[in-house]
């Protein structure tokens, strides 16, 4: 008997009360609501950083063609304070800005479409009218403008004059 005694008293003292088990069930909730929020905040902070890196890439998009673009400015400063300047130099000066411009377009990949003598693509070229022509119908016969494509994305097309049947 005294056995049965020591076994139930064992057994009580292992067995935690249900106001025990209810407290360590309420710590361990707080424990995870904890952790919610926290990680609930962790998320709205990256959200709010992603929202201002998207802005920042916006607002700052043009920046380093911007600044690629300062010396051509400056060129055709330059070309305008010479007082004195013969034609010649000029045409030069201009040549040379000219130059820088076309070197600023390829490092940005701005590409020039320049269709004359291909066939008519309305997602490249822009008909203003149309003459007879010996050429194939719908053949490029004079540019009057050329467009440019940025990275295969026509951001002007080219206008130009295409051939029609006679």
């Amino acid at each position: 008997m005294q056995d049965e005694q020591n076994t139930n008293e064992t057994q009580t003292e292992s067995i935690p009360s249900t106001e025990e088990l209810l407290k360590q069930a309420e710590l361990a909730a707080q424990e995870h609501h904890d952790a919610w929020l926290r990680a609930r905040a962790e998320t709205d902070n990256i959200r709010k950083r992603a929202q201002i890196d998207i802005a920042n890439a916006h607002k700052y998009a043009i920046e380093n063609f911007s600044t690629e673009l300062l010396s051509v400015k400056d060129s055709l400063e330059t070309a305008l304070a010479v007082e004195n300047a013969s034609i010649e130099n000029l045409r030069d000066g201009v040549e040379l800005t000219l130059k820088q411009l076309n070197s600023v377009f390829s490092k940005f990949h701005i590409d020039e479409i320049n269709p004359l003598g291909s066939r008519f693509d309305p997602h490249q070229h822009q008909a203003i009218s149309a003459i007879e022509s010996k050429e194939a119908p719908n053949t490029v016969i004079q540019v009057l403008q050329k467009g440019y494509q940025l990275n295969d994305r026509v951001i002007r097309p080219a206008l130009v004059i295409v051939s029609k049947s006679a």
